[in-house]
């Protein structure tokens, strides 16, 4: 019986544990007026348009790096999908995604907002 209800309780943990979401996750407005969708993935989050030219695309990958900060790589398919180191910052409802080249020495940014 004891293990039981040890089973009932470990489950129920875990269940929570996949039920809390991180902050990351959700809808977002681009500077292009697009909306992208963030949402788990591969061990991180996938940054992926929901409308526009490139709907259906994945344009980034992040994985949690502490204090709202994220890292991964992000796609540029105005540059012919090219792919760059990332780095994400969130504070409120914005999102500040870079991609950058040289080690981050030159870094290109966009502010995304919470729908």
């Amino acid at each position: 019986m004891k293990q039981l209800m040890f089973a009932a309780a470990a489950f129920g943990l875990a269940l929570t544990g996949a039920a809390a979401a991180d902050p990351i996750e959700g809808k977002w407005k681009m500077p292009s007026g697009y909306d992208a969708q963030i949402a788990p993935c591969s061990g991180g989050f996938c940054l992926t348009y929901v409308t526009g030219p490139h709907k259906g695309k994945t344009f980034g990958q992040m994985a949690p790096a502490g204090n709202g900060q994220y890292s991964g790589t992000v796609t540029d398919y105005t540059k012919g999908g090219k792919q760059y180191s990332g780095k994400g910052q969130l504070s409120g409802s914005t999102l500040s995604i870079s991609g950058c080249v040289l080690g981050g020495l030159i870094c290109r940014s966009q502010t995304l907002n919470r729908i």
